[in-house]
């Protein structure tokens, strides 16, 4: 079976549409159907089910999908395996960092690419469910993200830093005259929170839950700065990493602790069972080195 014609296959799959997969391969529509054809000509069964523009998947074509995804993922790592058995001079790092991370690691993103100056860095900005998930499916080499309490069998982890995470509130009474705010005192307010992607939103929602209430959630996004745009409007909380809450003091808003607290602990995950490429090595070796300075 034509290792080219699976991943025309999969591309097609993955598009639902003819013009998008050819334009994602850089070839003609003709030249992916003939592809097709072959691959139900040689396995004498037809792989999709068609209807003008239209297509789905045979019982046939679920089964060469899922094994194709398979047989591709295991000739990337074949690739990746031979292209850096040495030294990093060349090659691509996948880094998964959710939006809310990445200033942290800006200077550390600036010194691997004075270190490795000929590798190409491609940042994916994921919440951290969808990361681990990528992680999972070889989309992306290695990831900063906020670690769960819960770890995964097949991820590797590395501590690198904890933060408290604090209360966004409007600046207005009664939040004005205290210190910190208890988990309770929240349970009648409209809560802004991240996306279903994101850890932070699961800790907060089982935090309430164990003081007795369900949160109402009123809106969600993936953008910390949005939420917090949110809470100016006069009502609600936003919940945000300690780094974060200096970079809006004084902009109308109130940052309080929490009692009891929630640690924004962050870390770096990679697959334990697959191949480690040394683009990716090299970024472990580095945040282990950062994490050993005083």
């Amino acid at each position: 079976m034509d290792i080219k014609a699976l991943r025309y296959f999969v591309e097609l799959v993955n598009q639902q549409s003819f013009t998008r997969a050819s334009e994602q391969l850089f070839v003609t529509q003709p030249t992916i159907s003939k592809m097709i054809r072959s691959l139900e000509q040689e396995i004498e069964q037809p792989l999709l089910h068609r209807e003008g523009r239209r297509f789905w998947l045979t019982d046939a074509g679920e089964v060469v999908y899922q094994r194709a995804l398979e047989i591709l993922a295991q000739m990337s790592q074949l690739e990746a395996e031979l292209v850096d058995l040495n030294q990093v001079k060349r090659g691509q790092l996948h880094l998964g960092i959710p939006p809310m991370v990445g200033h942290l690691y800006a200077g550390l993103i600036r010194q691997y690419r004075q270190t490795y100056p000929h590798v190409e860095l491609n940042i994916v900005e994921y919440g951290g469910r969808k990361i681990e998930q990528a992680i999972l499916n070889g989309e992306i080499d290695v990831a900063v993200t906020m670690l769960s309490p819960h770890p995964i069998d097949n991820l590797r982890s590395l501590s690198l830093d904890s933060y408290p995470i604090c209360a966004v509130l409007p600046d207005s009474s009664p939040w004005k005259q205290q210190e910190a705010i208890g988990w309770e005192q929240l349970q009648n307010e409209p809560f802004y929170l991240y996306t279903h992607d994101f850890t932070l939103s699961d800790y907060i929602h089982s935090f309430c839950l164990q003081h007795g209430f369900t949160p109402q959630v009123a809106a969600r996004s993936s953008q910390w700065d949005f939420l917090v745009a949110l809470v100016k409007s006069g009502v609600g909380v936003a919940f945000l990493p300690e780094p974060l809450c200096r970079r809006i003091q004084g902009e109308g808003v109130l940052v309080k602790p929490m009692t009891p607290s929630i640690d924004w602990h962050l870390g770096l995950i990679w697959h334990a069972e697959r191949y480690v490429s040394r683009t990716a090595e090299a970024w472990i070796e580095l945040c282990k080195m950062q994490k050993q300075q005083p």
